[in-house]
């Protein structure tokens, strides 16, 4: 059977710790692609501004075309209303059939949550799931029902947070920014002037 792990997010923007994610998961999981799904708004994040979507599609595009492992999923970006991660499973579970094992990968942040996610339960109960601590964060793993496939990892290192990259790039400290983030992905951000609000409501407030 193809292993294929699923990659959820709004990665606004994505940056290395991202990336650091789905390399190590494939090593580790024995898994051959990694779909990057960015979300078109993440229910938990209604209310914070995000990202245009193309902007956050095309830093994707230029963070992984050099790794044939790692592929982008538009499948949310491209509906109206929002999708919910239960949906977006079934539907590449649809896709993809009975040849695939499919896997979901998702932070500490996420899965402290996950009983807060449309219909939880039957969703850890899917497919794997894949859950990446962060460096120094202890993480509950008592699985809140029976049957539930998950995994908890700590191999990733990378404690890079995308607010801190938002913050770093509105006050334009891009030689920062190159360590958290892939230099197209710095110079794509500086292009289109991206997060500069960020900078803007802080000197206004």
């Amino acid at each position: 059977m193809k292993r294929i792990a699923l990659y959820g997010g709004t990665f606004d923007p994505v940056h290395s710790g991202h990336l650091e994610i789905a390399r190590r998961v494939s090593e580790l999981f024995e898994i051959e692609k990694v779909l990057f799904i960015p979300a078109q708004v993440a229910p938990h994040k209604i209310g914070r501004p995000v990202t245009e979507p193309i902007h956050r599609y095309a830093m994707l595009a230029l963070a992984t075309q050099n790794d044939p492992q790692l592929l982008i999923s538009t499948f949310e970006l491209d509906a109206p209303n929002r999708r919910y991660t239960v949906d977006t499973v079934e539907r590449f579970q649809s896709i993809l059939g009975d040849s695939t094992e499919l896997f979901f990968i998702m932070g500490a942040d996420s899965w402290s949550e996950i009983t807060t996610w449309r219909e939880w339960e039957r969703l850890l109960k899917m497919v794997n799931h894949i859950v990446v601590t962060r460096p120094g964060h202890e993480v509950d793993r008592t699985l809140p029902i029976p049957d539930a496939r998950v995994s908890f990892t700590d191999a990733v290192k990378k404690d890079v947070s995308s607010s801190n990259i938002r913050r770093l790039a509105a006050a334009g400290r891009f030689d920062e920014l190159s360590q958290m983030v892939p230099e197209p992905v710095v110079e794509y951000i500086r292009k289109y002037e991206l997060y500069r609000e960020t900078n803007e409501r802080k000197l206004h407030s």
